[in-house]
């Protein structure tokens, strides 16, 4: 929600109370792709790379890699960038272009220009697996002595399945325990609620199936992290 003002226009254009001294260092805001291969150590070649990378007659080039192998044969001044949603290629010189392709994503209604593919909450964060027509897979992390809010959907059912740790379960009037290899079944309307009240983190897979999976079709009841 923060406007998009530099610190000169938004802070020192509008104070005398600002006292400006000399600092001798090195600096960089590394603000496109091309500022982080220059901070990065590098090859003989000329390459910064990091992660499961494979080279053949590279030149010059940023290669990042955080859950696939990325190869890279002949090439030279380029940014090339694997992460669990996309995937990014382009020449050193036009890294700063990326925006335009913020904005396509944006104009297309693109979840990649919305929300990464690991979403954080105050109770730890979901990662999504997978995703097609009418059902969406989730792998869910719960922190030690943290809940989900009691909540409820009118287009989706959820299947939950243990597999690390402990669940404490509020599916409609019951509470009840489930471990690890163990599952439950959340129907479509079905009040319910997912608590981690071990010391230990929760890991769980979710399967959701229904005519809507979007979080906006969350109806939440109670959260102890004051969330509507």
């Amino acid at each position: 929600a923060s406007p998009s003002d530099s610190i000169d226009y938004a802070v020192m254009e509008k104070t005398r109370k600002a006292v400006v001294v000399p600092l001798d260092a090195r600096w960089s805001d590394v603000g496109a792709w091309s500022s982080l291969w220059q901070a990065l150590e590098r090859d003989d070649h000329g390459n910064a790379v990091r992660g499961d990378v494979l080279m053949e007659d590279v030149q010059n080039s940023i290669m990042l890699s955080t859950h696939r192998l990325v190869a890279g044969v002949g090439v030279k001044d380029l940014v090339i960038v694997e992460t669990a949603d996309a995937v990014l290629v382009a020449h050193r010189s036009r890294s700063q272009d990326v925006k335009e392709i913020v904005l396509k994503l944006k104009r297309e209604n693109r979840q990649e220009g919305v929300t990464h593919r690991r979403v954080y909450r105050p109770w730890s964060y979901y990662e999504s697996i997978d995703r097609g027509d009418r059902f969406q897979v989730k792998r869910i992390t719960v922190h030690p002595h943290a809940a989900l809010s009691l909540q409820m959907h009118h287009k989706r059912a959820e299947h939950w399945v243990v597999v690390k740790g402990t669940a404490r379960v509020t599916r409609g009037d019951e509470v009840f325990e489930l471990t690890e290899n163990q599952s439950t079944y959340i129907p479509i309307g079905t009040r319910h609620r997912l608590e981690n009240t071990q010391t230990t983190p929760l890991e769980m897979i979710e399967v959701q199936s229904g005519g809507y999976l979007g979080e906006d079709g969350i109806i939440r009841f109670e959260d102890k992290y004051a969330r509507n």
